[in-house]
């Protein structure tokens, strides 16, 4: 059977762009390459300027997750810079990468993933109906209430960090910020109307307490079976049609997984130090091998750049390592050979391997039998991974897993700001190399900075999607979801939407409008508007 070529190319982008390019045999995906197609030059702009100039730049990169952004550019300084951190600080940075991880999910799942659950592919499937009385984009029913939701979390944000997105309160020594019991009682409100108008009673069925009992597969199956609300809630219905769609039958990618965790504790990290770093977060660090954890080392991180659109760059270095980028300037860019160079995302490796970023790498690391007891314990991925393997239904089920365990968080350490406590100590400036990471609702994200005669040298920030999308390596091994989507079955070249659930799966940087077109003919076949 003839090799059938697909590119799937999102257009009208907000947040960068991707393409996805498939070749398609006997109905299977037999080769994948993820093309980011837009060159912004973050790092680029970075060099020469006042070291805290990534309080204010970096946040623009994402209008999502700009505050994680600033998160690891505040992070990065006080590395660099040996800087005192109070209990207040840390909790207040806590807080605002929370509310910003927590606001994401509804958002993501309602408007990104859980609308190509409506399509037709699947409507022959019994509980299509109710997939699209819910999901069914704008018009669901749940749809619309966990979009309006998503707003209250970043609304927390804004009480402290001024505004969200693009806020600058985080700064290397503290916060920038001083808040009122008044404020404390509207982030307590507004946190609780969260709760109450979607958490519980739309997407669990039952209270917060009860479904952070569940500790294993059964456990979660046991949790269904429990009571009507609970199978019909949208957690509910996402496992059940997840399962019945075949969700949990591709996507499986490399089965390599990679966090640099988040949540420093607000008494363990007061002097920031990179080689402190691991034992003070909350949500853990960790490479997961597919068998065993490891501990994170910073260092065993490079990029590759073999198949990127940059000059005069060596593969496989350290971030601090390496060159800024130098955009290339050949006439063979956005060329179709993906022999060569076919992306401006660099390929991102960890001690030599392909890893997966994003939620289901944190839920690994936090199901990691070693962790402190600081640090969460939650055994339940670590379950589902050995009995169901990795794939798009237990991608979206660690995303959405992550909401309970936030709430709770936020909550917690609201109680313990110290109204008049210290929130910000003057750092001494100097010359140095710093490192600063978080979690973004996307995944790993992290920024390295050298800072040499009172300015920039050089400046490298890897987010998520460049783990994710990143493209092939000097060894021509594939990035996370190049092999997530090898062995995909397309029931229609017409309207790939397997394609499309892959991807969005990882919650990549991109969306809005996609279109299908034949690579041979250019004659468009499908466009999904998300």
């Amino acid at each position: 059977m003839a090799v059938k070529e697909l590119n799937i190319s999102p257009v009208g982008r907000v947040e960068g762009d991707l393409d996805v390019k498939v070749y398609i045999e006997d109905g299977k995906v037999t080769r994948a390459h993820t093309q980011a197609a837009m060159f912004r030059g973050f790092e680029k702009i970075m060099e020469g300027k006042d070291p805290q100039s990534g309080l204010i730049v970096t946040p623009r990169i994402c209008g999502i997750c700009g505050g994680s952004h600033l998160y690891c550019a505040s992070s990065a300084l006080d590395t660099a810079w040996g800087t005192t951190l109070s209990p207040n600080a840390l909790l207040l940075r806590a807080i605002g990468q929370a509310t910003e991880t927590i606001q994401s999910i509804p958002r993501w799942f309602y408007a990104i993933f859980a609308t190509d659950m409506a399509n037709k592919k699947f409507a022959q499937k019994p509980l299509y109906s109710e997939v699209v009385k819910r999901w069914a984009a704008y018009v669901g029913e749940t749809f619309q209430k966990g979009l309006t939701a998503s707003a209250l979390p970043v609304q927390v944000y804004a009480l402290f960090g001024g505004q969200w997105p693009h806020s600058s309160y985080m700064v290397p020594g503290g916060v920038m910020c001083a808040p009122t019991l008044k404020d404390i009682t509207r982030a307590h409100a507004i946190m609780t109307q969260f709760k109450n108008d979607w958490l519980e009673p739309i997407w669990l069925g039952c209270s917060i307490e009860r479904y952070l009992e569940i500790k294993s597969w059964d456990d979660m199956m046991a949790w269904l079976d429990e009571s009507e609300a609970h199978r019909n809630s949208d957690l509910g219905l996402y496992l059940r049609a997840g399962l019945e769609f075949g969700l949990d039958k591709f996507g499986q990618g490399v089965g390599k997984f990679l966090a640099f965790g988040t949540y420093l504790h607000k008494d363990l990290y007061n002097k920031p130090t990179i080689e402190g770093r691991n034992k003070a977060l909350i949500s853990s660090s960790g490479f997961f091998d597919g068998k065993n954890w490891h501990e994170f080392d910073h260092l065993k991180v490079s990029e590759h750049v073999k198949h990127s659109w940059f000059n005069d760059q060596e593969s496989g270095l350290h971030p601090w390592d390496e060159p800024l980028p130098t955009p290339a300037t050949s006439t063979t860019l956005h060329d179709t050979d993906f022999s060569g160079q076919y992306s401006w995302s660099k390929a991102p490796r960890y001690d030599g391997y392909a890893c997966e970023a994003g939620p289901l790498s944190r839920v690994i690391m936090n199901a990691n039998p070693n962790n402190l007891d600081h640090q969460i314990k939650d055994p339940l991925f670590g379950d589902i991974i050995q009995k169901m393997g990795p794939s798009v239904f237990t991608r979206v089920l660690a995303r959405v897993h992550e909401a309970p365990r936030l709430y709770t968080f936020i909550e917690k350490w609201l109680t313990e700001i110290d109204l008049d406590g210290d929130f910000y100590t003057k750092p001494v400036e100097k010359d140095g190399k710093g490192f600063g990471a978080t979690e973004a609702a996307r995944g790993s994200l992290a920024h390295w900075i050298e800072v040499k005669d009172g300015v920039i040298k050089n400046y490298q920030v890897m987010a998520p999607t460049t783990w994710n999308v990143g493209p092939m390596d000097a060894n021509e091994n594939p990035g996370p979801i190049e092999a997530a989507l090898l062995g995909s079955e397309i029931e229609d070249p017409e309207d790939p939407v397997e394609v499309g659930i892959v991807a969005r799966s990882f919650d990549s940087c991109l969306v809005c409008t996609v279109h299908a077109h034949d690579a041979k003919t250019g004659k468009e076949l499908s466009r999904f508007k998300l």
